[in-house]
Parts: structure tokens; sequence; C-alpha cells
């Protein structure tokens, strides 16, 4: 079987809720993606095979196949087709790994995995509320009740049930949020950033585009203590979590584009780095965010490797007691973990977030040249996807 390698990375600067993305349709902002992506390799855009998008919240601005319709707002011909994934917040991970698998299998040679979230235009759960409210049901299956009595599913019991079960007290936690903040303004400050950023026009929540360029992450809070991060009110009384040790709603694009052998003849360029390892699991989708976890050891497993081989993570900060009981039950080296910082700093767009944590990590370990990194991510139902690179 062959290979497949990722030649190019890249992901647009966070914007906040109403910020400074939040007047870009976004089948518009992730076409900004795609044209750079092309641009960056020098590719003939006839020579894409298809478009491999995540998307969690498919409706409104974001549904009919959000992927093609940014295919159709990009420099892409018509011929190139789009599809989109749910796979709840591992959506462009999972798109990547589809990617990979087609380009692996030889049906394809270059393929862009991407994925895309206006969480300003099309609010989260905006998909499950809006039909419940019109009275066109909800997700949850008479089945699915039998099966899971008097249970909701929630990412907030699910985050604060690990916290429980990991023992990681709110100081813990604020800690980490702090750190994410301070590791996301030494990142912007150095210029770690600046490869994998897509400067875009800010456009304003009103329409208005403007003559800046967004490249800041918005949801960095540069002037960020620890002593204010610990007066957040908890989200739940009694609970550890609140707002400033959850990850940020955020307006986002990101995009790899992946080939085979043929596909680095085709567009003559040199990979950044191979796709070394794919896992995905499921999990218990009560306490839901745990499934990182298992699936890490999974993946190690099958890839034939340690711990200590991995040179650097990405493990989304979807809440804190996520990575910090990935640390505890992975044994890994907290330094090597999210190195720029994560999404409490930077901001989470929902299905835009895998190949987001894909575009950082790729080039982390560039600059750092190390060669190994591994991503993974929590996803709504008990999911986790695990992706092992190795830089070239």
């Amino acid at each position: 079987m062959t290979q497949a390698y990722i030649v190019a990375a890249v992901r647009t600067a966070g914007g906040k809720k109403g910020g400074r993305m939040s007047g870009w349709h976004p089948a518009d902002l992730a076409a900004q993606v795609l044209d750079e992506l092309v641009t960056r390799t020098g590719a003939d855009p006839a020579l894409i095979e298809d478009v491999i998008m995540g998307c969690v919240g498919q409706v409104g601005e974001q549904a009919t196949n959000i992927a093609r319709g940014a295919v159709l707002a990009s420099r892409l011909p018509e011929s190139v087709p789009g599809t989109s994934v749910d796979r709840q917040c591992g959506s462009s991970q999972q798109a990547l790994h589809f990617a990979a698998q087609a380009v692996m299998s030889g049906s394809m040679d270059v393929v862009i995995a991407a994925g895309v979230e206006s969480m300003t235009r099309v609010p989260m759960g905006l998909s499950t509320g809006l039909p419940a409210k019109n009275g066109f049901g909800t997700y949850m299956s008479p089945a699915q009740q039998i099966r899971y009595p008097n249970v909701q599913f929630s990412q907030f019991t699910g985050a604060e049930m690990i916290a429980t079960k990991y023992d990681l007290s709110r100081d813990m936690l604020d800690e980490y949020a702090f750190q994410s903040h301070q590791r996301a303004i030494a990142a912007t400050r150095t210029g770690a950033f600046g490869a994998e950023i897509v400067p875009v026009r800010v456009r304003l929540a009103d329409g208005t585009l403007t003559d800046e360029l967004h490249t800041v992450d918005e949801g960095i809070r540069f002037e960020a203590t620890l002593e204010g991060i610990r007066s957040v009110k908890l989200l739940a009384e009694g609970g550890r979590i609140t707002a400033a040790s959850a990850s940020q709603i955020c307006d986002g694009a990101s995009g790899v584009m992946v080939v085979n052998e043929r596909g680095l003849k085709a567009l003559g360029v040199e990979p950044l780095a191979r796709v070394h390892h794919m896992t995905v699991i499921g999990h218990d989708p009560v306490i839901m965010l745990e499934a990182p976890l298992p699936a890490t050891r999974h993946a190690l497993k099958k890839a034939g490797m340690n711990i200590d081989d991995i040179d650097l993570f990405e493990v989304n900060e979807a809440f804190a007691p996520v990575p910090l009981a990935w640390l505890k039950a992975t044994g890994a080296d907290p330094a090597r973990l999210n190195v720029n910082g994560g999404a409490i700093a930077l901001g989470h767009p929902l299905g835009g977030s895998g190949t987001k944590l894909m575009a950082t990590l790729v080039h982390a370990l560039r600059q750092r040249g190390k060669r190994y990194g591994l991503q993974t991510m929590c996803e709504g139902g008990g999911l986790a996807n695990v992706t092992i690179i190795e830089r070239l």
C-alpha cells in the first residue's frame, strides 16, 4: 500500500463570537483555505480529486454540503467534488483520515481535507434545537432511551465527570487554563503561528469587508492572570469547570492537502509529513469526553510505539479536564503537550478543529526539528480519533 503525505497545512486565525471573522459566510471562509492550499503547493486546481470537509453544525449557512459550497466559492473548478463529514468535534480529523485512506488505496492521488465552523452564524446546538422547537423531534431515539434510561448526553456533564474521576481540582484546571494562554501568547509573539495562519481580511458582523488582515487568534487573553481565571464563576454549582477552563466559541477554517507518491510527482512538491497511523474508537457516551485516553493506548499499540516515542502531542482542550486526564492516563511528558497553547486560548471551531490542530502540529514539529507527532480529540457520542504523523 502506498503512503499518505501532507504537502500543505494551514488555518485561519480564530475569531471570537461576533468578532473579526463573524461577517464571513462559512463557505466563503473555507474557500480562503482551499485557495491557500493550492497557492502554497502551486498545484493545478484541476488535479484536486476531492474535498472532504468537517463541519458539525450542518444547518443554515452550513447546510446542503458545505464542502461543495466551499469549492464553488473558491477558485477550484466545478469539476472538483466535495463531501461533508460529521464526527462531531473530530469531523475534520476524520476528513484527514478519509483523505489519507483514499490516497493510500490509490483510488485518488490528491485530496484536500478541511474543516469549517462559524459559531457566530451557526450557533452550537442549532441543528438539534431548531427542529425540536418546531415539532420535528430530537436526535435521541426510543431505542437509545431504552439503552440509556434517564440520561441526557452532555459534554458539560462528561467534563465534570472526568474531573471527578481523575481527581482534578478546580485549581488544577485553572492553572492549566492559564498555561494555555501563556503558551499561546508566547507562540504568537515569537511568530510560531506564522507558517500556518492564512491572512484573511477582517469582515465584520454587518458584512463590512475591511482592508485589515486577521492574523492573530482573537481569543487569546494577553492580559490573563491566574487570579483573574480563578475568579470566574463555576458553570455548575458544586462543579469544577468555568468558562475560563473550557474551550472558546470560535469562527475558523483549516485544511491540509494529502497526496500519495503519484501526487507528489504530479505536483512536484516535497512532503511536510507522512501519515504514520490512524485510529478511531467508540467509548462510553455518558462520560463522553474520555475516549482519547483508550484511543491513544490503542493507536500506540497498533503502531508498535510507546508514548515516549512521540515528540509532540496535540490533545484538544475542549475542557481542561480532558488533556489533564489524558496526561495522567498516558504518562506523557507535559512539556510536549499543546506546546503552543490550545482551544482554551485559541478557540475551538468544532468541525474546523481537527485540521486546525494538524496544521499546528505539522509546523511545530518542523520548527522544533522533531520527528513524531500525535493528535487526538474528544468527540460527541463518546468517540475519539488519533493521528500519528512523521515529519519529513
